[in-house]
């Protein structure tokens, strides 16, 4: 795994020579063992690199073809790159790696952007064409791997993390204010456009080209869903195989040791239980209810491998949460962020490679939403108009049981699910902003245009659909990079794999939900590996009691500090938010994820606007 940046303009080469190792040694985290360079009167280019395959001096970036018409620089692993290279061999390839990255140059000479559809793996590159006097770059399938780009006027540049950038003297450094609403709803950045002005984010499956000023971007892979009529047995023999190849491709296609991620739920429990390697690390909280590491030391002992763990404080938490935020480059408030920062941390110590268990939930219907009680599913039958109207009652009474239910299912589906984000009302968000930030804007504007890609699906496909969209690539798989590279650590999801989404695509949703067990196809190949206390247990995540500690004396104290210091009125009603924080003090309401949300924002913002 690596780290790649590049610029294009017209400075002289000594001064490009500088400014790209500034901006590779901004994120010489995520590739401590070499660095390497390419600059000209155009375009230059850096790779910082962590050594997993071929690890000789030959596989340091930029790579070039032959003739040094065209250089690369990449970041990523591409499991399929040797049966891709024996076929370039036969067109009259010449290799001088057995690296990936060398596969993926001359794959581009031989097919073109056709190439980017054959690559299986996870990836980020971008390829200097000379002859061309143009740019490609290419973000993978799913999105496991980031790439940004900068676009302002005549400057161009790319990197794996936006604080690459910052070395550039050319970047203009500002917030971008309009994304912070709709961030506080879903708890991560919605848009391409990111937190910094004109930094945007490639999106999964898509690529760009960029040429005499001008950024073209194309999509090169979209998520479909087109369901299977074979019976549920064959399905699952089928879906068996998949998931062991897929598991054997990424343990096997490395040069030094594997490891592996593991909790309590089934996903990682499936993996290890499968690749069996030699080590798994497992972290969790001493407050009752957010430990799992039990399960993962028992599983392990069964399984006769070596499971490493931590217990993290409240102190170690609250410590963490400005270097966590530094390294996700924009504001992060998923809870899980920081439990994955110590998981690779306590990693890094033993291996370089560890496998994963994040993209199952989205590609099997994984999440509790995905199974809705019976009576909420007949409820949904009412026409809309009565339970708006409904809705609209249970909104004028104090709070009762269920009056959240009713007020959520007062809304359409593409306001009512939007992932696994904090939802709140647009409404209830306003108050919360300054009153230069309120705004019209709605959940809808954001998620229609996707919902209306998968039009006459069923609820649970369009939920699926809207995950793949933007849980995935945005919140898990962003956390999931950047938290291990912030280690020097390569992680990598198996079962996110492109062979088998597209045979779990075909899996009828009757199959991955039943007998009220989400994932239910999955749980049972699962189930022939792994003790059935495991392959049922329901999802947990990284349980963290954020809201509990903050009403305790001392971490009260450091959100209040916080919400009140001088800049915050630029962004936030400060009574107002004062007034949510005294109230969850109190226990007279529960708002511990929207002040999570703020104090993230204020912490990312402190980190990157105020101490820099």
């Amino acid at each position: 795994m690596c780290g790649i940046v590049g610029f294009v303009d017209n400075k002289p080469k000594s001064k490009k020579e500088k400014i790209i190792k500034d901006m590779a040694d901004k994120i010489a985290h995520r590739g401590p063992d070499a660095a390497g360079y390419y600059n000209d009167s155009v375009v230059s280019l850096g790779h910082r690199r962590l050594s997993i395959i071929d690890l000789s001096d030959k596989g340091t970036q930029p790579i070039y073809n032959e003739d040094k018409s065209k250089v690369i620089v990449f970041n990523g692993e591409i499991y399929n790159y040797k049966e891709i290279k024996n076929v370039l061999l036969q067109k009259g390839h010449k290799f001088r790696t057995e690296t990936d990255t060398e596969v993926i140059l001359h794959g581009y000479e031989e097919y073109g952007t056709k190439l980017f559809e054959k690559l299986r793996g996870m990836f980020a590159f971008v390829i200097y064409d000379k002859e061309k006097n143009e740019l490609v770059g290419a973000r993978d399938h799913f999105g496991i791997k980031p790439l940004y780009y900068y676009k302002e006027k005549d400057n161009f540049m790319f990197a794996s993390e936006i604080k690459a950038f910052l070395a550039h003297p050319d970047f203009k450094k500002e917030v971008n204010k309009k994304a912070l609403k709709m961030y506080l709803i879903f708890q991560y950045s919605v848009f391409e456009e990111t937190f910094f002005k004109n930094v945007f984010k490639l999106k999964p499956g898509h690529y760009f080209i960029y040429k005499n000023n001008k950024l073209e971007i194309k999509e090169f892979f979209n998520i479909d869903f087109k369901k299977s009529k074979k019976s549920f047995n064959s399905l699952k023999k089928e879906l068996q195989n998949t998931l062991e190849d897929s598991i054997k491709y990424h343990q096997m296609t490395s040069d030094v040791e594997v490891g592996s991620y593991l909790s309590g739920g089934v996903d990682s429990s499936y993996v290890v239980s499968v690749a069996k390697p030699d080590k798994t690390f497992s972290v969790g909280f001493s407050e009752a209810g957010f430990d799992e590491t039990e399960y993962a030391k028992e599983l392990s002992k069964m399984l006769k491998i070596k499971n490493y763990q931590k217990h993290i404080s409240s102190d170690d938490f609250f410590n963490a949460l400005p270097i966590v935020q530094y390294h996700t480059d924009e504001p992060h408030a998923n809870l899980s962020t920081v439990p994955l920062y110590f998981l690779s941390e306590l990693a890094r110590k033993q291996v370089k490679v560890v496998l994963s268990g994040e993209g199952s939930d989205e590609m099997f219907a994984g999440y509790n939403e995905y199974n809705e009680p019976t009576i909420l599913k007949i409820y949904r039958y009412v026409p809309l108009f009565i339970r708006q109207f409904i809705a609209f009652v249970a909104r004028q009474f104090p709070h009762f049981p269920g009056q959240n239910t009713l007020k959520l299912y007062g809304k359409p589906i593409e306001e009512r699910y939007i992932g696994h984000g904090s939802l709140f009302e647009e409404k209830e968000i306003n108050k919360v902003l300054c009153d230069d930030l309120k705004d019209d804007m709605k959940i809808r504007d954001v998620l229609k245009p996707y919902y209306d890609k998968v039009k006459g699906k069923n609820e649970i496909t369009k939920k699926m659909y809207i995950d793949m969209f933007f849980w995935l690539p945005q919140d898990i798989l962003l956390k999931a990079d950047k938290m291990t590279m912030a280690n020097s650590i390569e992680l990598r999801v198996p079962l996110l794999d492109k062979e088998v989404f597209k045979f779990a695509k075909t899996i009828p949703t009757k199959y991955q939900v039943r007998d009220k067990q989400t994932k239910f196809m999955f749980r049972k190949i699962a189930n022939e590996k792994i003790p059935e206390e495991w392959s049922k247990r329901r999802k947990l995540g990284f349980p963290v009691p954020f809201s509990k500690w903050i009403r305790e004396k001392k971490y009260y104290s450091k959100v209040k500090e916080m919400f009140n210091k001088e800049y915050v009125s630029e962004f936030f009603d400060k009574n107002y938010i004062n007034e949510l924080l005294e109230k969850h003090y109190k226990n007279e309401e529960n708002n511990g994820r929207l002040i999570y949300n703020i104090f993230i924002f204020l912490i990312w913002y402190e980190k990157y606007f105020v101490e820099s």
